[in-house]
């Protein structure tokens, strides 16, 4: 299981949960704060294709089918928003991000992302954040809060989930806050996003921690 970096303590990545999928094993495997949008403990259940069906809404079942259909298949990256009903009953929007995930030779063995849940969104959330990580750092706030932006309104999240995406990913891949959203939104900005924009986007997002070639 992997589990999610919140070496503070404060849970602020309550919110933001990592999944993959590996092609060879048909598994599932998916963090605790991913658990915890199911309504599950930590390491109390084991995800499977089924399971993790039997929780989308019925409204959107048909179509996260398709998604998983092509990913266990494909490899396929993807992003979605839908809601996921988790094991109280209560009812959850969540965006999930996904990329290829590559072994070693660079073959796609299976795919890799994160969940963010938008149930609740509070814009209190960024200013707190960004004033307990960079609050003596005015030209970091600047790039940061872009990389923000960029976020919101692509995946239609609040500041405070775009924030805690950024700040997840910084601390999943042990590189600054900073460097993460300055990568960010240069590969944003160098091309315009024509074609499969949402795909690239993705894919950008999901790659900023890595150094320019």
């Amino acid at each position: 299981m992997v589990v999610d970096a919140d070496p503070s303590g404060t849970g602020d990545f309550e919110f933001v949960g990592s999944f993959r999928y590996l092609n060879a094993d048909d598994r599932w495997e998916w963090s605790d704060a991913v658990a915890a949008m199911h309504g599950y403990a930590p390491g109390t259940v084991q995800p499977t294709t089924e399971l993790v069906l039997s929780h989308k809404h019925p409204g959107d079942k048909s179509t996260v089918a398709e998604i998983i259909d092509r990913v266990r298949h494909h490899g396929a990256a993807f992003s979605s928003r839908h809601r996921i009903i988790d094991t109280r009953g209560d009812e959850h929007v969540v965006v999930v991000v996904a990329d290829q995930l590559r072994g070693e030779s660079g073959e796609v063995i299976g795919t890799s992302g994160f969940y963010v849940d938008v149930t609740q969104s509070f814009e209190a959330d960024v200013q707190r954040s960004v004033s307990r990580y960079v609050a003596d750092l005015d030209e970091k706030r600047a790039v940061i809060q872009q990389a923000v932006g960029m976020i919101r309104m692509a995946y239609g999240v609040s500041a405070g989930r775009a924030f805690d995406v950024l700040v997840w990913r910084s601390q999943e891949t042990n590189v600054k806050l900073r460097e993460i959203a300055e990568r960010f939104v240069n590969r944003v900005s160098a091309a315009p996003l024509s074609g499969d924009a949402r795909t690239r986007l993705d894919h950008v997002l999901l790659t900023a921690h890595q150094p320019d070639d």
